[in-house]
């Protein structure tokens, strides 16, 4: 019983941690596209308020310390659209 317990105790720590670590990824990303003039303003203060809500569901459902289902697709979800957001601000082909 106190392996099964150990064992979930790991595993909800696990998603947690690589959720974190593809946050921080596509912020990094985002902060060198607005260095580098890939992105305008406007669209770097878009996509930093999405990483940032990002980074509050993470640390709510970090908190309760079980990862559901729902909450493992819904911060995966967020992820994905931050990351195909930033692609498309990337290729938008406007002038800087």
């Amino acid at each position: 019983m106190l392996l099964l317990i150990a064992i979930l105790c790991i595993g909800t720590g696990v998603y947690a941690q690589n959720y974190r670590a593809q946050q921080k990824e596509q912020e990094r990303t985002i902060k060198s596209a607005y260095k580098h003039h890939k992105v305008t303003e406007r669209e770097y203060l878009k996509l930093m308020d999405e990483q940032d809500a990002i980074k509050y569901a993470i640390e709510k459902y970090d908190a309760e310390g079980v990862w559901t289902i729902h909450q493992r697709e819904v911060v995966a979800g967020k992820l994905e659209r931050a990351r195909d957001r930033l692609r498309r601000y990337k290729t938008n082909g406007e002038r800087y």
